[in-house]
């Protein structure tokens, strides 16, 4: 519960954006284990990961410049689909980074990776699929996002291919066009 709040802040109140950050950029969000963040066996919650990426993926609009453009234009980001891979536990006061990079994007949605580190240690890894909604929750294509944010077209870096067959197994991926035979 203590994220859901951590979370309205950055959204309500989403720090500066960072000077010449770009879109392929990592953004770095750093965060301190707290009691609610625990289990019963005294280690970071499951869902609580996925909590703590939702802020870090604020933070990422923000350093970004995001924020502005998506508030004029009523945009919302939401998850699609994610995945994650716990390495490491995370225990109670434990200092950690939370690196968010955009690997990728099509028409569909943005394709994200988190990275959770203690040190040089990787405790986890999360891929994300998010997208942008309208205010009527009509689906944003992630090229006029690009577009907007940029100010240009860009292409997509090409994507990991466990990224690539994941999308595709959760149907996240662009669909092909039906062809007849």
């Amino acid at each position: 519960m203590a994220r859901m709040f951590q979370l309205t802040w950055t959204g309500l109140f989403p720090r500066k954006a960072r000077p010449g950050q770009k879109l392929l950029d990592p953004s770095v969000t750093r965060m301190r284990v707290g009691l609610l963040d625990l289990d019963s066996n005294l280690h970071v919650n499951n869902g609580t990961y996925l909590q703590m990426m939702d802020v870090a993926r604020n933070n990422q609009i923000a350093d970004l410049g995001m924020f502005p453009i998506a508030r004029q234009k009523g945009w919302a980001p939401v998850v699609a689909a994610s995945t994650m891979k716990y390495r490491r536990s995370l225990r109670p006061f434990d200092r950690f980074e939370i690196t968010t990079r955009i690997i990728g994007w099509d028409e569909r949605v943005f394709y994200l990776e988190q990275v959770f580190t203690r040190g040089d240690k990787l405790c986890a890894r999360g891929i994300v699929a998010s997208r942008f909604l309208d205010r009527k929750g009509n689906r944003i294509s992630a090229l006029d996002v690009v577009r907007d944010v940029m100010g240009e077209d860009l292409p997509s870096p090409e994507l990991p291919a466990d990224v690539a067959a994941w999308a595709r197994a959760l149907d996240v991926a662009p669909r092909e066009p039906a062809t007849r035979s």
